[in-house]
């Protein structure tokens, strides 16, 4: 395949790429500027919130076009990439998050869990990191995140978790959200950016990838369970929402019905914004029976992933051709590999400009790409939100980006073995 020739646009747009990326990896560091530097406090706060990386330079890449080739074509780029995801991802995190459908998956996933043969605590934990991502191939991966990282924050990451536990908790959750959604063809971002061109329908995705990501799933979850046994049997905290809100049964079920409606028109941005104004005039008129929405932290992640479409939409100049020129194994690592650094989705969509693939190479690409899903925040586009969720419980209300890549390194190599040595 020819090399796609790059234009000034192109290779400004690689380099603020690469300095967002190094960006997200600095955010600790920035932190630390507002002490040092508190008469400019608000700013480097400002540029230490994660959600806020890649907005910020994708203004500035929109900036430097207008000043190349002018506010029309600038605009014109602009006006031109998809924002169906960021815009899904935000009111699918908002409505997730509700109150009533956080104590109804609460109340279904504590009924599973008592089906295991572990004492109610452990077993709970192993429950919201095995089937809580699993979920995601039915209700969408960006709703299993929230949804697992919202319980799991209120029942078990709190400020006196050891910080081990809190990291093993996350890199688990993360790499299990990236792989639990592909059970289906319509849950997983990265599947859904080629599932319809190279026809992924329910019946294959099930017999290519689900079972073989349903089993890494439970063995890291039940890994992580047996590492931190001791500490999940010392943990017999309840919920607060037990004691907190009494929701009836039919108002969890609209909210529910907002979800799934969202979810199956997920592809028409219009309905489903016109959905979730009806579910912001429902949650008002019954307001005693939710806690705040989180409007802020979606978005902040919808944010994140807008400026991500924006910049990786000039990126295409580079990862084609290297994707095109790798053989199986070399393209499910470097897949894997290139996920920790752009989005997984993003990823996938350009593999699928690439005429005359074979079946080898669609699975390693797709598969390596929902494999590096959970290295880092940028790698699958739910992570954000848990990133948003979770970010709170760990020290300087903030996730190391070291911390989690080496948190979320043997459940990759779980999630690579199941991949790649299972029939």
């Amino acid at each position: 395949m020819p090399n796609i020739a790059p234009d000034a646009n192109a290779v400004a747009a690689a380099a603020i790429f690469a300095l967002a990326v190094l960006h997200t990896f600095s955010t600790r560091s920035i932190e630390r500027l507002a002490h040092i530097q508190p008469r400019h406090a608000g700013v480097w706060h400002l540029l230490a919130e994660v959600e806020v990386v890649f907005g910020f330079w994708a203004a500035i890449l929109i900036a430097f076009m207008a000043m190349k080739v002018g506010t029309g074509g600038a605009l014109a780029y602009l006006e031109s990439r998809n924002f169906t995801e960021p815009a899904f991802v935000f009111v699918i995190m908002v409505i997730a998050a509700s109150r009533p459908v956080i104590d109804a998956a609460a109340a279904l996933l504590r009924l599973v869990s008592f089906l295991i043969p572990l004492s109610a605590s452990p077993a709970y934990y192993f429950t919201l990191l095995s089937i809580g991502p699993l979920l995601g191939s039915f209700i969408t991966e960006p709703a299993a995140m929230t949804l697992a990282a919202l319980l799991l924050k209120e029942r078990y990451l709190d400020a006196k978790a050891p910080a081990k536990f809190k990291y093993a908790t996350i890199g688990v959750l993360f790499v299990n959200v990236s792989i639990g959604g592909t059970l289906t063809p319509y849950a997983a971002p990265p599947v859904l950016m080629v599932a319809e061109r190279w026809n992924f329908d329910l019946a294959f995705m099930l017999q290519t990838f689900g079972w073989k990501a349903a089993l890494a799933v439970v063995i890291n979850a039940a890994g992580v369970t047996l590492m931190f046994r001791h500490f999940l049997r010392k943990h017999p905290k309840e919920p607060a929402s037990l004691a907190v809100l009494d929701v009836p049964a039919w108002i969890a079920g609209v909210h529910v019905a907002f979800l799934a409606a969202v979810v199956v028109f997920s592809h028409h941005p219009i309905v489903f914004l016109a959905l979730f104004m009806f579910f912001l005039g429902f949650a008002e008129a019954y307001k005693r029976f939710q806690s705040p929405l989180i409007l802020r932290e979606g978005l902040l992640v919808a944010f994140f992933l807008a400026g991500l479409v924006v910049i990786g939409g000039q990126q295409k100049w580079w990862l084609e051709p290297l994707l095109s020129d790798l053989g199986p194994t070399a393209l499910f690592t470097g897949a894997t590999l290139l996920t920790a650094i752009t989005d997984n989705a993003a990823l996938t969509y350009l593999g699928s400009l690439v005429e005359g693939v074979s079946d080898e190479f669609k699975y390693s690409l797709v598969a390596g790409a929902v494999t590096g899903g959970g290295l880092t925040v940028i790698a699958n586009a739910p992570n954000p939100a848990g990133y948003a969720i979770l970010k709170g419980s760990f020290e300087d209300g903030s996730i190391s980006a070291a911390g989690l890549a080496i948190a979320a390194l043997i459940p990759t190599l779980v999630a690579a073995a199941a991949f790649q040595l299972l029939p």
